[in-house]
């Protein structure tokens, strides 16, 4: 398996070898197709991740311990889930009310119900500044 930080291109090698040339195309998020030509590669799937600027992630963090009250010695990363850290529904707004005011953005309450973890909040963080920039 590879992999690169920040933007991660997962490969993985098939049991199966084919001599002929494929083109895969495959949706990975609701902007973006990713080519990949296959030729004799011995890989099968991938997978491509576009992750939040590590700033970003650190600052959701930061937000996140204050939030919930959370020692220094509790372990976050990005793959932590708020309700692993004892995060209730109350507790979560509380979070995403401190994104908010963090970042200067709105997040709309649909988009709310599905942050679970500190790398989904980082993303759609910078997804929303982005969007901001642009408009």
């Amino acid at each position: 398996m590879a992999s690169v930080s920040a933007t991660c291109l997962c490969l993985r090698a098939s049991p199966y070898s084919s001599n002929t040339t494929t083109q895969g195309t495959r949706r990975i998020s609701s902007t973006k197709l990713v080519s990949i030509p296959w030729k004799n590669s011995g890989f099968r799937s991938f997978r491509i991740t576009c992750a939040a600027k590590p700033e970003t992630v650190q600052k959701v963090c930061d937000i996140v311990r204050k939030q919930l009250a959370l020692p220094p010695e509790t372990e976050l990363t990005p793959a932590s889930k708020f309700s692993a850290l004892g995060a209730d529904s109350l507790d979560t707004v509380e979070i995403v009310m401190g994104l908010e005011e963090e970042f200067d953005i709105s997040v709309e309450e649909e988009s709310s119900e599905n942050i679970t973890t500190v790398q989904e909040a980082a993303d759609l963080i910078e997804k929303l500044v982005q969007k901001k920039a642009e408009a």
